[in-house]
């Protein structure tokens, strides 16, 4: 085995001169200290922004590649747009607790809920990504993917007092549109029609009206698809076409029941 060859085509086989994996550790770490400067009561605010920016400025040597971007001056932008993001995380907590008849109390929402905690990491991505901040939104809302199995686009446009409830299998596209007082649950879909790399500046994710309840597993595709305000989605649905609002819409499923004939 000749160890110094290997070790040399290694090397010329790493193509990526930006892939550093350091940065993905780092926005985990920067995404665990937001949320506790936001949620936690014991941890102090003023302090703890002081260290966000510590790490932001981490965040900003590891991803900023394109030095035609100044991106040491997302910063003071960024932390201003918290209070309205926490604002607004506190009306999705409450359209949970007032949702949902398992929840207990308002505090089992911000720690035992997966879909709170995924929506509350989105919000908190979207802002960077509405700044054109690079990659670290993503990773954002993949860490939150990875721990609860929601999975939420940082360009989607969310509104209100959004619910998720169980929330594992939930994707949720790029350009998908949410308005206000929207509940889905577990393994729903709103995704693309198809995929094609030309497609990417195209609304491509199906838009969601007001007051809207989709229930699990259903699939809405296509950035042309609107679900009518006041409209209820059964479970197991499938859409790729508009529905006006006030309409409900079920999957009927094909039920046959073999009967044993043989004694």
């Amino acid at each position: 085995m000749d160890k110094d060859l290997i070790i040399k085509q290694i090397i010329q086989h790493k193509k990526q001169p930006n892939l550093r994996y350091q940065l993905k550790e780092r926005t985990e770490v920067f995404t665990n200290l937001l949320f506790y400067t936001l949620f936690d009561i014991e941890t102090p605010v003023d302090s703890n922004l002081e260290a966000l920016e510590i790490e932001f400025d981490k965040l900003v040597n590891l991803a900023c590649w394109d030095t035609q971007k100044p991106c040491k001056k997302v910063w003071e932008n960024y932390i201003a747009t918290l209070p309205e993001v926490l604002k607004k995380l506190n009306l999705d907590a409450e359209a949970t607790v007032n949702c949902d008849p398992a929840s207990l109390s308002i505090e089992e929402v911000y720690m035992a809920y997966p879909g709170f905690y995924a929506i509350a990491i989105y919000r908190l991505a979207h802002e960077l990504y509405k700044i054109g901040f690079p990659l670290v939104p993503r990773l954002m809302t993949e860490y939150a993917h990875r721990q609860t199995g929601v999975d939420i686009n940082p360009g989607a446009k969310i509104g209100n007092s959004f619910h998720i409830d169980h929330g594992t299998g939930v994707v949720i596209g790029e350009t998908a549109i949410i308005m206000n007082d929207v509940k889905i649950y577990q393994g729903v879909t709103l995704g693309g029609l198809f995929v094609a790399k030309h497609l990417q500046q195209t609304k491509r994710h199906p838009t969601i009206e007001n007051n809207v309840t989709i229930y699990a597993n259903a699939t809405i595709l296509g950035g042309e698809t609107t679900i009518g305000a006041n409209s209820i989605i059964g479970g197991n649905a499938w859409l790729t076409n508009s529905v006006p609002p006030n309409s409900t819409v079920f999957h009927s499923p094909e039920i046959k029941i073999k009967t044993n004939t043989h004694v």
